[in-house]
């Protein structure tokens, strides 16, 4: 199969959009601006051997490529519009294709996102996508606004993924789902609007990301290690609770949402976030204090016996 016979393969899974967008097949893609929004842009890319086995499911790798990239949308409150696909196969193998295309546009659709364009080379296999969505003037979610007095809040549970890819195919296959095939939180995100001050989606881990949150809010933070929130099927793989902590803050992989939000508005983040269906916890306040500090049940600090991923300082 040529390039171009892989592209329409690629076309024909994902109609243009409706006028007055110009999509797939021409130089560039035409996007009608949303009259008051602004536009946010971000872009993730997902390498075979760092960010998936070469031999996982193709499904789960467009899933995974689509969810990683929402993420970063959810995480600015931003409502998904598009997104560019630039693909590197190391082949052109029609099967793995369709497979991977069934994973990638089955989560796009479901957050009404079109593929207007991007690229196809032959390479080593990696998956690059540019993601496109829309938000008002002052209500996008940042990662410099965080107030002292606000509450950290994080949604879903933490460290599956991390145990997961640490139990290999041992995992149970829940464990397994929420490394695979991770759900983005872009109603939670949407729904945070006007509630929330600051918030960044957790990849790399809770330790780092909220990091860079407190960084650029020139603020700091008290954790409590009891309220991290645990999934039952963590709970069982990985009952030793320091273990476990050092998956949940450590880990990534999660695309969950870290964010803050003022402690009178509580009743309301609650209530927004549950009408979406999802689970929030308040794990702990942001102060002018520099740093994270994590508490012990007991109340003793606990200093982590890791840190977050940091991808040019850690082997793949």
């Amino acid at each position: 199969m040529s390039e171009f016979d892989l592209i329409a393969r690629i076309r024909a899974r994902f109609p243009s959009p409706a006028a007055p967008e110009l999509g797939i097949g021409d130089d560039g893609a035409l996007l009608a601006p949303r009259p008051g929004h602004l536009l946010a842009v971000s872009t993730d890319s997902l390498l075979a051997g760092v960010h998936f086995r070469p031999d996982d499911p193709p499904a789960d790798i467009g899933h995974k490529a689509a969810a990683v990239n929402l993420s970063d949308l959810a995480a600015m409150a931003a409502e998904p519009a598009a997104c560019l696909l630039a693909l590197s196969l190391p082949g052109a193998d029609t099967g793995w294709l369709d497979g991977f295309l069934d994973g990638l546009g089955g989560l796009a659709r479901r957050h009404g996102m079109a593929l207007v364009g991007g690229d196809t080379t032959r390479g080593p296999l990696a998956v690059t996508l540019t993601v496109l969505g829309w938000v008002p003037p002052g209500q996008a979610l940042r990662r410099d606004a965080a107030r002292p007095g606000d509450e950290v809040w994080v949604t879903g549970t933490l460290g599956d993924a991390a145990a997961a890819l640490a139990l290999g195919e041992a995992a149970e296959p829940w464990l397994l789902a929420r490394l695979r095939r991770p759900e983005p939180r872009c109603a939670a995100g949407l729904a945070l609007r006007g509630l929330a001050h600051a918030a960044i989606d957790l990849s790399d881990g809770l330790l780092g990301d909220l990091g860079h949150v407190l960084a650029a809010s020139g603020c700091g933070a008290d954790l409590e290690l009891a309220d991290l929130p645990a999934s039952p099927a963590l709970c069982a793989a990985v009952p030793e609770a320091e273990t476990r902590w050092r998956y949940q803050l450590c880990g990534g992989d999660d695309y969950e949402l870290a964010f803050t939000a003022p402690p009178e508005r509580r009743e309301a983040v609650s209530a927004a976030l549950a009408a979406q269906g999802v689970a929030a916890t308040r794990i702990g306040r942001i102060d002018l204090r520099p740093g994270l500090r994590l508490y012990r049940p007991d109340g003793r600090l606990w200093p982590p016996p890791a840190r977050a991923w940091q991808h040019f300082a850690d082997p793949p």
